[in-house]
């Protein structure tokens, strides 16, 4: 397991059942303190905790440690996912540092937004920013595909001349929808401070993120 998934995903089921880390910890028979290390990754738990806590908020082990996407456990494992280190030093080319790096900047953000999210509780909320981030990649992903005209338009259901009106469309839409969604919806106050100590191991990634964006939209910071 990473040092950082068990403590996410622990805090993360946390928030996703709405209830304060002081009931939580009643519940899994531990102190505030204890269970505050754990969400923070400072100490590590027993195994007589893991399976209540995989008990309590009706999740896999697999998945309380990371190992499984499906809390149930039970459908892809993790192990199957690639990381940025999946391909190995034999994978990675000369110059290919930057984009490397640009992924793990944009892999750490969206682990704070999808944490984000989660707090909400609002499910719809939470589906349609992922598909919004989905469209976002089918996009490149086509671009790149698309280099090459030798490669099979089959393999899409859009057409070629109109798929980029039809993600723009969509996100279009979905943006509006979740900017409605947000109107209705009491999201935390936010700086940087506050992000650093909440988000320890991705704040600084997803601090880099949002000067590189506003640098690139030219943006100048107030």
């Amino acid at each position: 397991m990473a040092v950082s998934d068990f403590p996410r995903v622990l805090t993360h089921l946390r928030k996703e059942a709405g209830i304060s880390q002081k009931k939580a910890a009643e519940s899994l028979g531990v102190s505030q303190a204890l269970l505050s290390h754990y969400e923070k990754g400072i100490r590590e738990c027993g195994l007589l905790f893991l399976v209540r806590a995989a008990d309590f908020y009706g999740v896999s082990v697999d998945y309380l440690l990371g190992r499984s996407l499906e809390k149930k456990g039970s459908c892809i494992l993790l192990e199957e996912v690639p990381d940025e280190d999946a391909g190995g030093q034999g994978n990675r080319g000369a110059g290919s540092l930057l984009p490397v790096l640009n992924k793990k900047l944009i892999c750490n953000s969206v682990t704070v937004v999808e944490d984000l999210l989660g707090a909400t509780g609002d499910k719809d909320l939470i589906n349609k920013a992922s598909m919004y981030l989905q469209i976002s990649v089918y996009q490149m992903f086509r671009r790149l595909y698309n280099g090459n005209k030798e490669n099979p338009q089959t393999f899409f259901g859009a057409e070629e001349d109109t798929y980029g009106m039809m993600a723009d469309g969509a996100m279009k839409k979905l943006e509006a929808e979740i900017q409605q969604k947000l109107k209705k919806i009491k999201i935390p106050a936010m700086d940087e401070e506050t992000l650093r100590a909440k988000y320890p191991l991705f704040a600084t990634s997803l601090l880099t993120l949002l000067q590189n964006a506003e640098s690139a939209i030219g943006a100048r910071k107030k």
